[in-house]
């Protein structure tokens, strides 16, 4: 009976992952709602100048003011397209990345590491409350990103 109902659950799994992969073009690397963020498209990238100074006054410990706090979560929810958010995110780190010179490993600021960066800036949406996609089900409020050494 088991083998029944595990059949069945195996079979119905692989029907809706079959349905996702052609909704979302899995063949294709630039398909899916996050192809809007792709600034070839005509997608302008936020500079988010607000999260770059708070991640940078979080990532030494320093107290965040309310206000560069509120510019930040406002920039970021003025980003329409909410699969964009992330990636806007990560286009602020990389940038901020390439003005301090980080290496990885390496403090990026007197008292930070570059993870500890790569970390603070991908918890933005959540210190925010501002929602972002989650597909994987496991990170509410983080964005993806922050699990892959790449970033």
């Amino acid at each position: 009976m088991w083998m029944k109902t595990v059949f069945w659950g195996l079979l119905l799994f692989m029907l809706v992952a079959t349905t996702m992969a052609v909704e979302y073009g899995a063949r294709s690397h630039n398909s899916g709602p996050w192809s809007w963020c792709d600034p070839a498209t005509g997608y302008k990238v936020s500079t988010l100048t607000g999260c770059r100074a708070m991640v940078k006054l979080q990532c030494v410990g320093s107290q965040v003011p309310e206000a560069v706090l509120r510019d930040c979560c406002q920039q970021l929810a003025d980003i329409n397209n909410e699969w964009c958010r992330c990636g806007d995110l990560s286009s602020m780190l990389r940038s901020v990345y390439q003005e301090l010179g980080a290496r990885e490993g390496k403090e990026v600021l007197p008292g930070c590491l570059k993870e500890v960066m790569k970390l603070t800036a991908a918890s933005v949406p959540e210190v925010c409350k501002v929602p972002i996609p989650n597909p994987s089900g496991d990170r509410a409020g983080v964005c993806y990103w922050a699990a892959y050494p790449d970033v």
